[in-house]
């Protein structure tokens, strides 16, 4: 079983695997945590990991994939969370940055990030969308 916890991209990613007939056997959960109050509460996000990092980091991805895995029956997980644009970007983190994370019930996991750049929020939306289900299928492979 497969859970999706997304915040850029709002629940494309389970819209995708939802998609396809059948996926009730593989989908358990798809949790959209586009706030930071629904990354702590739904996922379990820790406030000050959130305040310290922000909520576009690695250590948040990889929170919200390890939340997906134990508020779900799934035995993997994706995580997103990025900056789509237009605003909201930094120098630090500009718009485009996406990270990513993925993470298995025997507690391994694994992070990417990508800097897609200002091409556009949809645009961001939807390669974020891509990296996050080539991340998943090859997690399901191993």
């Amino acid at each position: 079983m497969v859970a999706t916890a997304e915040s850029c991209t709002g629940g494309l990613v389970a819209a995708c695997l939802t998609d396809i007939a059948g996926s009730s056997a593989v989908v358990d959960a798809g949790f959209v945590t586009y706030s930071n109050e629904a990354k702590r509460g739904l996922l379990g996000v820790p406030g000050d990991m959130i305040a310290d990092f922000g909520a576009v980091s690695e250590p948040v991805a990889r929170a919200m994939a390890e939340g997906a895995i134990s508020h779900s029956r799934a035995d993997v997980s994706v995580s997103i969370t990025g900056v789509a644009g237009p605003g909201g970007g930094t120098p630090m983190k500009p718009v485009g940055l996406v990270h990513f994370a993925s993470a298995r019930r025997d507690g391994r996991i694994m992070h990417d990030s990508h800097r897609f750049g200002d091409i556009g929020r949809t645009e961001v939306r939807m390669k974020a969308m891509e990296v996050a289900l080539n991340m998943l299928l090859e997690r399901i492979a191993e």
